[in-house]
């Protein structure tokens, strides 16, 4: 079978070959749209279906293992549970901003993904401020929870929502400082460049020193907490606020909360994997001459090893209080950050990068 080398560009020529320009470009989008969003429903369905199997493995249980050969389509089980399941309320939330809020978090999560290059072939949007453009969708998230804990006239979920609104101000200085630190030494901030500087001169974290392995572990830390996840968890802390921020909601709107949640992991993941471990570039160019062996897969097994860590974490350490939360980003993230962005300066003024 002989598949064209650039599959967009083929169906880009062939749908302007039978249609008028308007509708064919129009096509495009709908096209494009409609294979984020399946990407994004399958991804978000299985990152559930990974987190339980971790969970069971850390645990020494067996996990999701009765729907499905191995469990696989339990989580599609759990998805038309949400789905078919009552959409209910207290009788005194703020209607219209209770129903916004959910849209917020699932559609900031949908925007992100559209700049992460898969491959050479496989990016919605390649724009010269990719770096900058992922930060300020990743902001427009809190402003959901925000609302969802506002509007619902529940305690536990305005005190969920404020601690998220104090986590994720406190956290994205370290997330942003150490992504500028990388975006310093490949000096792009697009990030098919980001990769394709790798391409020659091998991974970042192995082109930047101890300042790219320092920038990478702060990275990993403060991106867990940016999306809420244990140890970093205090926005949904069960054993205190019930579900926190979504505890009024229920059914699909509850559903959309959840899936996010596992999206922005996976946006974080590839945030790691295109700027310090080459994107879809295979490891020591090993699969360079294999046609069959797609540069998509390469970005995946990254991607799945750099969510694997997070989930990890998650099943390893204890919550932390909020003044240690606190602490932590203040008083010792925060300073090394800044030291470490003046040592990859430093580093590359003397040209003694790989």
């Amino acid at each position: 079978m002989n598949i064209p080398l650039n599959i967009t560009k083929t169906i880009h020529d062939w749908l302007f070959s039978i249609m008028p320009e308007g509708v064919a470009t129009v096509t495009e989008w709908v096209i494009v749209a409609a294979a984020y969003l399946a990407l994004f429903a399958v991804a978000g369905l299985y990152l559930v279906l990974l987190e339980r199997k971790v969970a069971a493995w850390f645990q020494l249980r067996l996990g999701p293992n009765r729907v499905g050969p191995w469990g696989i389509f339990q989580t599609m089980a759990d998805a038309l549970k949400l789905v078919s399941k009552e959409l209910t309320s207290n009788a005194n939330i703020d209607k219209f901003l209770y129903n916004l809020a959910p849209y917020f978090v699932i559609l900031s999560s949908l925007i992100a993904i559209g700049v992460f290059p898969f491959s050479r072939q496989f990016q919605a949007l390649d724009i010269n401020i990719g770096i900058f453009f992922l930060f300020a969708v990743s902001s427009i998230g809190v402003i959901g929870i925000l609302l969802a804990g506002w509007s619902s006239n529940n305690k536990f979920a305005m005190i969920g929502a404020m601690r998220s609104g104090l986590q994720t101000i406190s956290y994205e200085l370290s997330v942003g400082l150490s992504m500028l630190t990388m975006v310093l030494l490949t000096g792009s901030l697009q990030l098919s460049e980001i990769i394709e500087v790798q391409r020659t001169g091998g991974w970042l974290i192995l082109q930047g020193h101890i300042p790219a392995i320092i920038a990478f572990m702060i990275f990993m830390i403060a991106g867990t907490a940016e999306t809420n996840r244990a140890p970093f968890d205090l926005v949904e802390a069960e054993s205190e606020l019930g579900a926190g921020f979504h505890t009024e909601y229920s059914g699909m709107k509850f559903a959309y909360f959840f899936l996010a949640e596992f999206i922005n992991m996976f946006i974080i993941a590839s945030i790691a994997v295109v700027l310090f471990f080459g994107g879809w570039l295979s490891p020591f160019g090993i699969t360079d001459d294999i046609t069959w062996f797609p540069e998509t897969i390469w970005f995946v097994i990254k991607v799945l090893g750099i969510i694997f860590l997070m989930m990890w974490f998650r099943w390893t350490f204890p919550r932390l209080r909020v003044d240690q939360l606190l602490t932590l980003e203040w008083k010792y993230l925060l300073p090394i950050n800044l030291v470490n962005l003046v040592l990859m300066a430093i580093i590359i003024w003397l040209n003694w990068t790989i």
